[in-house]
């Protein structure tokens, strides 16, 4: 299948800018929205409706792939369509059910089904899967990732500079582990801990999705798999008072406007990443880690957040590798499949580097 088109759905920070980073790796990109971007880009933008299923297929039959930016809950429709158009699909969500319905759309589709291609579920996970192969048999996998204000303020200790809704949605949602070898479901904003990234101090706790399809994969294999989040000391004590003891967990469709009406996103943020693992190595038990700050870059003709371009330059490493033939280009892709040595090869993926 040839692989040059490629549509763009929602253009906010995130979306914007992956496109931006396609149109550099030298695909012919449409952008998607109803809002265009405040500067122009440098690729066309339609402002089309997409609610519906005829203006997807419309849209679709022009294109070989499309990237999904849009909120998790609009995914599944786009996913559809695409199958129904025979092109790649591509998305950033951590939504599980959405990631079961395409699952089940791959077994049939023409061209290559690969949702959570972002940060967490993405690329933390392509960095546990490197790990798990450096063993000969590994016990414990451990994902953390946390997107932060660098000066944050507060007891929240938080700014919004992710979807809402996709928080919300991880905070409130059970989350799949491997404990002991089995398959469990266990409570959001629990498991707390603290840990320390160059002297900083943060605490992780569970949230939805991290993982992706992680404990299916390694089910058997691994027996001890887990994804926190990491926020500052007492941001999961103030989140489950407003959850739980506020209940605004029955009011999901408010709870992220209040959060981002109270916390707005900042341009100084910082991603943390830290992975670690512990497995045996010709009969000797040894510990791996993988630990990284990643901080506002310069890239795509302006200066990019922390989450924005480690999210979108996740995403847009991988459609580069399925465009280069170092993935498969149809079915259904799990991170864990994504070697990371050729991922931090593409021309997008080498941001992970420095």
């Amino acid at each position: 299948m040839s692989f040059t088109n490629i549509a763009v759905l929602g253009l906010g920070k995130v979306g914007n800018l992956a496109a931006r980073l396609l149109h550099d790796s030298g695909f012919n990109v449409t952008g998607y929205d109803l809002h265009p971007p405040r500067q122009e880009p440098p690729y066309a933008v339609k402002h089309t409706d997409l609610s519906s299923p005829e203006a997807l297929a419309t849209e679709f039959a022009q294109v070989d792939a499309v990237l999904s930016c849009l909120p998790y809950h609009l995914n599944i429709a786009v996913a559809e369509a695409a199958h129904s158009a025979g092109i790649h699909y591509f998305d950033l969500t951590e939504d599980v059910p959405t990631t079961k319905t395409i699952i089940e759309l791959s077994k049939t589709s023409k061209g290559l089904m690969a949702p959570q291609c972002g940060l967490a579920p993405g690329f933390v996970g392509i960095v546990g899967a490197s790990h798990i192969a450096e063993f000969d048999k590994c016990r414990t996998l451990r994902l953390r990732v946390g997107a932060l204000p660098q000066n944050p303020t507060g007891l929240l200790g938080y700014a919004f500079n992710w979807s809402p809704e996709g928080v919300v949605n991880e905070y409130l949602n059970d989350c799949e582990v491997i404990e002991e070898g089995e398959i469990k479901w266990v409570s959001p904003m629990e498991w707390h801990e603290m840990l320390y990234i160059d002297g900083v101090k943060l605490e992780a706790f569970t949230t939805s999705g991290g993982l992706g399809t992680m404990c299916e994969t390694y089910h058997g294999k691994v027996a001890n798999i887990d994804y926190k989040t990491m926020r500052y000391p007492g941001h999961m004590k103030m989140m489950n008072f407003f959850f739980h003891e506020l209940l605004m967990r029955e009011r999901r469709d408010i709870a992220g406007e209040i959060l981002t009406h109270a916390k707005p996103p900042v341009k100084d943020d910082v991603v943390y990443v830290h992975v670690s693992s512990e497995g045996e190595i010709d009969g000797h038990l040894e510990r791996r880690e993988f630990v990284h700050g990643y901080r506002p870059i310069e890239i795509a003709g302006g200066q990019q957040t922390a989450i924005a371009w480690t999210t979108a330059g996740s995403v847009v490493a991988v459609i580069e590798m399925v465009r280069d033939g170092i993935l498969p280009n149809s079915g259904f892709l799990k991170q864990e499949e994504i070697p990371l040595e050729a991922f931090m090869s593409t021309k997008t993926g080498s941001l992970y580097a420095r």
